[in-house]
C-alpha cells in the first residue's frame, strides 16, 4: 500500500510547504497478485536487514484437514471477497476460496507476503 503522505493544504485552505522529501520506507510497492500456475517466486528486500519471498504464481497449497496437514494441488479460485475480478483472473489472496485436489478450502496465509499458500478445508 502506498503512503499518500500529509495533506498539502492547511485547515484554513492555505498551502503547506514540504519539510522533507519522502523516505524510502514510505514509498510502498504494488500488490503481488499471486496467480494459479507454475510456481514462480521473487525475493524482495524489506525494512530492517530482512527479506520477503513473494509468490508470483503457485499451484500447491498446504491444506489443514482437522488434525492433519496435507499438500494439495490448486485447481481453481472459486470465490474471492477481496475483488470479484480476481476469480476470473485466478488470483489468490488471504480469504479466497480455492478448489484443491482435497476439496474446497479457504486461504489463511498471505501468499504475496509469505510465498506459500496455507488453507483450511471447508465443511461441505
Amino acid at each position: 500500500m502506498q503512503d499518500q503522505g500529509r495533506s498539502t493544504r492547511k485547515r484554513t485552505g492555505g498551502r503547506l510547504k514540504n519539510v522533507r522529501n519522502r523516505r524510502k520506507d514510505e514509498l510502498g510497492r504494488l500488490p503481488t497478485e499471486t496467480q494459479v500456475g507454475e510456481p514462480r517466486f521473487r525475493t524482495v528486500d524489506v525494512r530492517g536487514n530482512d527479506t520477503k519471498t513473494r509468490a508470483l504464481a503457485t499451484n500447491v497449497a498446504s491444506v489443514n484437514a482437522g488434525d492433519e496437514t496435507l499438500s494439495a494441488d490448486i485447481e481453481d479460485v472459486v470465490e474471492n471477497d477481496a475483488n470479484p475480478n480476481y476469480v476470473r483472473r485466478n488470483i489468490i489472496t488471504k480469504g479466497a476460496i480455492i478448489a484443491t485436489s482435497e476439496g474446497e478450502a479457504r486461504v489463511t496465509s498471505r501468499p504475496g507476503q509469505t510465498g506459500q499458500v496455507n488453507a483450511v478445508l471447508l465443511d461441505n
